[in-house]
């Protein structure tokens, strides 16, 4: 049983669980929990079966397989092909009060959290705050969005996305954060196709910018938008408008020589 104690360590974690919570869980000894994560004992196989309900997982599968030396990414496809579905645990951070935090994934952190977004410890290393603004019933996270695809909104702007359980309760339209496998991290405004072809669109405010589609099986992740942060203050109707930074200072210059101009003439 020498992934026994490993598993056992990894998939409390991801539960979110200490090791007394887990202990109460299975009506053991806390001493003992910490023997089987350490190596120092194996289970019983009346424990053993507890554990694996726990865990909703299959004793030779808890038993055989090393899954703390899985990437998250190859977990997930793991439980999805062995049926093991409804045991995706969203990770997150908690304050001094036990109220979830809201973290950021900065772009230089975006390809860390494709393979550690299930690890607590990753996790617990992100940036995080609070705002007070936004529901304390819902999960939240903030990502560093790249790139220019769905402008006014810009590179570097901070967007924080609302936790969404399935894909199916996509809103045709609306923007979200997503996970994905074969995408990594996208920004985009989504419309729903699940039911009739199993897929989904993804389409950019920017136009220069072709839509794509993705298969319901390559999201991991999913946020509705629901604010962004961003410290660039550039009027975004300039374009629209037809003039320039450059147009806009000349303006600018010109008013200000107009304004010496009449109190000059005042005199």
């Amino acid at each position: 049983m020498s992934n026994v104690g490993e598993n056992i360590k990894f998939f409390r974690k991801r539960l979110g669980m200490t090791q007394q919570e887990f202990a109460d869980r299975l009506d053991i000894k806390r001493s003992l929990v910490g023997a089987y994560e350490e190596g120092r004992a194996d289970p019983r196989i009346t424990n053993l079966v507890k554990i694996s309900s726990v865990f909703n997982l299959k004793i030779d599968d808890l038993v055989e397989i090393e899954f703390n030396k899985m990437s998250a990414i190859e977990l997930d496809r793991f439980m999805e092909e062995g049926g093991y579905k409804k045991f995706k645990i969203l990770t997150v951070s908690v304050d001094k009060d036990n109220r979830e935090n809201i973290e950021l994934i900065p772009q230089k952190a975006a390809a860390g959290y494709m393979n550690g977004y299930a690890d607590p410890e990753f996790i617990q290393e992100l940036p995080r705050f609070r705002l007070p603004f936004l529901p304390e019933s819902g999960t939240f996270r903030a990502f560093e969005i790249a790139g220019d695809s769905m402008l006014p909104i810009k590179s570097g702007t901070i967007v924080i996305g609302s936790y969404v359980e399935h894909p199916g309760e996509i809103k045709n339209g609306d923007t979200y954060v997503l996970v994905t496998r074969s995408e990594g991290i996208v920004f985009k405004r989504v419309f729903n196709y699940i039911d009739e072809k199993g897929k989904i669109y993804l389409v950019s405010d920017n136009r220069s910018f072709a839509p794509f589609e993705l298969e319901q099986d390559e999201i991991i992740e999913l946020w509705e938008a629901k604010a962004y942060i961003s410290i660039d203050l550039t009027d975004p109707n300039l374009e629209s408008s037809g003039l320039s930074l450059t147009e806009l200072s000349a303006m600018v210059n010109e008013l200000k020589d107009e304004v010496t101009r009449i109190k000059k003439g005042n005199r």
